[in-house]
């Protein structure tokens, strides 16, 4: 059959010329069914829409009785049509009535025809339809005759994809491509954005699917895999690159994929069957995502990421065209949607345009999130498969409070949400009526809550939350966004602005928090297997003192004549304090040295956030002027539990017993030692943590500024003295029923406290 494959050829050079052709969309679906039977000598073609409401329409046919076009249908799952659409598989039969899952529609007339071949239209791995052939006599298709039908059907997945058979649905139905999804994922960020899909990685559109000249196309094809499979050689020989480990072992099955045979071979049978190399690409990847949609092997799932690169790659290779998206041509009410994505990527688009983040990983603790919350940008994580399932453009509704996204919504939707977006509004105004008030429980309890920060476009939410000060500025930020490494004026110059805009307001800068999964594109660290508890933070900030002294020059600098706060991250044994204030100290004199105006108080303070500093709090004390706990990294590393890791990030409640009585003991060293003691981590954003802080001893809370005032109107309502009466027996127990969560959601109900 080798010498038949011009056929293919002809067939996608007439169906082009059909393409362009000005008439209407019922029109040119009749031409190419009946062009496709011409061509494959068949005696019927059939062409079957996937409608949302998983009914597959009969759309146009060649062979069958025209007046059940647009009249019949099947169920997705029901007969060889519904079949193939199931399973996203091509169906080949000599005798198609003898099959277990044949259907008798006898509106069709089908009942003569014996020979069925039947491919999925595909389009990125999603199901729009069925195309059919077939033939009276009892016959197998050959290969190359399913190739050429499966080839064929990637024109018609165009038509579908752009909305040109939009027109021909009946009334009151639409078809699968447009139709509304809702999917449901993880609140990460607080928030309600209504707007446009950004896809933070775009899919390369193939617009020419056929190929002038084929021998040109196999040539092009050729080039680009040399050029990806030289890149991805390079990846691998990078001197970053640990030589063994699990990281490795992920870029090895990365470059396995990209010199399999098999994945060049499908994709040189397209381009002979006429396709263009681009469309070739596509092609091979839509069918390989649509397999392995369907495994139910974790690993061949987790794969498909992975083959998705690749093809991003190689279609880029083959157009010339560098990754990432078009910042200038992002819509002014963009929701990103990305697989995951690194805090200082968010931080490089333009934050006017960005209403919403949506992620297929992420966990509530993770760096992006913690990046995106202190942005005021709502944002929901492990979105399964939305990747997938949007188009650059598409319409979209995020809802940050429950963790649901909604694609294409309907109008009835769309009200309701704008609905919802008022009350937000009316709610938040709210609560800025709050901010001038202190946060004074019933009982008289002062809580002093402040702000996280890391960039000066923070700063502005710091008088329009309410807050006291900043208790945490993430120095590291500034780091992250730039291209190379801040010089020291730069650093000056950011540390002042920070202290001039918060006025008399206390800020505590915690040094460098880099390391880890942290990683700054122009400083050179060596891989680790478990980078959150490698070499990051204080720990590398000891081991190149250059770094640390150089930033601790800066903030005296910068705090000439005022308070200096100073907190150190990642603190493991109180010698680490010490040989950081002995750098300090070695700056302090030289600033006097020449001549340089010093602080008018430094304090020194350091962060709780390694289990083991749980065992040294009186000395820690002693060593310090204040402490903080961080208490992402201390729930992380008490609980085993990798905070950026989807599957377990969530499985341990912040406020479970253990938890809290470790927190209480940090309370009662640093009250014991006279020292201030303030919880910067991210539970002290939501109220009902924020309850059982206040509850066991913390009177100084640090978060996000969207979080400050429902935290407020909290403690406004609270008498401690009730929430102790409730909270203190249930930590002392030993039972094995935690319930402190239930507990205090009774306990806020039943006094009113606003939750």
């Amino acid at each position: 059959m080798r010498g038949s494959l011009a056929g293919p050829r002809v067939l996608l050079r007439r169906l082009r010329e059909i393409m362009a052709e000005p008439i209407s969309a019922q029109d040119r679906l009749d031409k190419i069914v009946a062009q496709i039977a011409s061509n494959m000598v068949a005696e019927v073609c059939s062409v079957y829409v996937l409608r949302a409401d998983d009914v597959l329409e009969l759309y146009a046919t060649e062979g069958l009785n025209r007046s059940a076009v647009h009249q019949t249908g099947l169920k997705v799952g029901q007969g060889l049509v519904g079949l193939i659409a199931a399973d996203a598989r091509p169906l080949n039969l000599p005798d198609a009535q003898s099959h277990p899952a044949f259907a008798y529609l006898p509106e069709t007339g089908e009942e003569i025809y014996n020979a069925f071949l039947g491919v999925p239209i595909l389009r990125a791995g999603r199901t729009l339809g069925v195309l059919t052939v077939q033939n009276r006599a009892h016959r197998t298709y050959f290969d190359e005759e399913v190739e050429a039908l499966q080839t064929t059907a990637m024109v018609l997945a165009e038509m579908i994809a752009v909305g040109e058979l939009e027109g021909l649905a009946r009334p009151g139905t639409a078809l699968d491509s447009k139709r509304p999804l809702s999917i449901k994922g993880s609140s990460l960020s607080e928030g309600i954005a209504l707007g446009h899909v950004v896809l933070h990685e775009p899919r390369v559109v193939v617009t020419a699917l056929i190929a002038e000249d084929s021998e040109k196309e196999r040539l092009r094809l050729e080039q680009a895999i040399a050029h990806l499979r030289l890149s991805v050689d390079d990846m691998l020989s990078r001197d970053d690159i640990a030589l063994a480990g699990e990281h490795r072992d992920i870029l090895e099955a990365y470059r396995m994929f990209a010199y399999d045979r098999g994945w060049a071979r499908r994709m040189d049978e397209a381009i002979q069957n006429g396709l263009s190399a681009e469309a070739a690409v596509e092609k091979v990847q839509s069918d390989t995502r649509a397999r392995l949609l369907r495994q139910t092997d974790p690993y061949l799932r987790e794969r498909l990421h992975d083959f998705d690169d690749l093809a991003n790659r190689l279609l880029r290779e083959l157009i010339g065209k560098a990754a990432g998206v078009d910042r200038a041509s992002m819509p002014k009410d963009g929701i990103i949607v990305a697989r995951n994505m690194g805090a200082a990527e968010l931080l490089d688009y333009d934050r006017s345009r960005v209403r919403g983040l949506i992620l297929e990983e992420g966990g509530p603790t993770s760096h992006i999130t913690i990046v995106a919350r202190a942005l005021g940008i709502a944002t929901i994580g492990r979105a399964n498969n939305i990747v997938s399932l949007v188009e650059n453009g598409d319409a979209i509704i995020l809802d940050g409070d429950t963790g649901e996204a909604h694609i294409r919504p309907p109008a009835d939707v769309e009200i309701a949400y704008a609905e919802k977006v008022k009350f937000r509004a009316k709610r938040q105004a709210q609560y800025r009526l709050l901010r001038h008030k202190p946060a004074v429980t019933k009982d008289g309890v002062r809580v002093a809550l402040n702000m996280n920060a890391g960039l000066l476009v923070d700063l502005p939410h710091l008088a329009e939350a309410g807050a006291e000060g900043i208790g945490l500025f993430r120095t590291e930020l500034q780091f992250m966004v730039a291209s190379t490494m801040p010089r020291m004026n730069a650093q000056t110059q950011l540390y002042a602005s920070v202290l001039e805009a918060t006025g008399d307001r206390p800020v505590t800068f915690r040094t460098l928090d880099i390391g880890g999964d942290k990683v700054l594109p122009y400083m050179r660290s060596q891989p680790e297997d478990n980078p959150a508890l490698g070499w990051r933070a204080i720990r590398l900030g000891l081991d190149r003192p250059a770094l640390l002294r150089m930033q601790l020059r800066a903030l005296l600098r910068a705090a000439a004549g005022r308070e200096l706060r100073v907190m150190l991250p990642m603190v493991t044994e109180v010698s680490e304090i010490r040989q950081a204030r002995g750098l300090l100290d070695r700056e302090i004199t030289q600033l006097t040295r020449h001549g340089h105006a010093p602080p008018s108080k430094i304090l020194l303070g350091s962060m709780i956030e390694v289990p083991a500093l749980l065992f040294q709090l009186d000395a820690l004390m002693a060593e310090t002027d204040f402490v903080s706990v961080g208490s992402n990294d201390l729930l992380q590393y008490m609980t085993a539990s990798d905070r950026g890791n989807t599957r377990v990030a969530s499985r341990f409640d912040p406020i479970s017993r253990h938890f809290l009585r470790a927190l209480r003991s940090i309370v009662t060293a640093a009250e014991r030692a006279g020292k201030p003691v303030t919880l910067c981590g991210e539970i002290a954003g939501r109220p009902l943590a924020a309850l059982a802080l206040v509850g066991i001893g913390f009177r100084s809370l640090s978060m996000s500024a969207a979080s400050i005032g429902p935290v407020k109107a909290t403690l406004l309502g609270l008498d401690i003295g009730k929430l102790r009466a409730v909270l203190d027996p249930l930590l002392a127990s030993d039972s094995g029923e935690d319930g402190i969560s239930a507990a205090l959601l009774a306990f806020a109900e039943r006094e009113g406290v606003p939750i």
